[in-house]
């Protein structure tokens, strides 16, 4: 999958979608935490920034399991958020290996790339974007 990064504002506060990282948790829109007025696949596009406050945006993204979705503010000039944190491992039940924090992931052609707040490595082997995961554990139903 690209490697694609698009960005969304309402002036105060860019949102930053990859959706290569994206594992479609649907935290972000779906059910009564959701943020629909800001987050909805069934529009185009599907992230509309100027639909809610950026207290309540910034807190949504906060939610988001797979670091797909993140934020700064636009006095910060364009800098990654960064987690001052120690490193911590999750595995979530029937989903990914969630990773917290700063962390340097060495690719397969060597390639080094930086993460920070949270990523979603693929537990299933189903992914097709190697070594994160992209949800294909909902679709083969992976149990682990």
């Amino acid at each position: 999958m690209k490697d694609i990064t698009k960005k969304y504002t309402n002036g105060e506060v860019t949102i930053v979608w990859k959706p290569a990282t994206c594992i479609h948790s649907t935290l972000c829109w779906k059910g009564a935490t959701g943020l629909i007025d800001v987050f909805n696949p069934a529009e185009k596009p599907w992230i509309k920034p100027e639909g809610s406050t950026t207290e309540k945006i910034v807190e949504q993204i906060s939610k988001c399991p797979s670091g797909a979705l993140s934020f700064y503010y636009n006095t910060d000039e364009n800098l990654p958020e960064h987690t001052a944190s120690e490193c911590i491992v999750e595995t979530t039940p029937n989903g990914p290996l969630m990773v917290y924090g700063n962390i340097t992931v060495k690719l397969h052609n060597g390639e080094e790339t930086q993460k920070h707040k949270a990523t979603a490595f693929c537990r299933c082997g189903a992914s097709s974007n190697k070594p994160y995961c992209d949800g294909s554990h909902r679709k083969i139903g992976f149990e682990g």
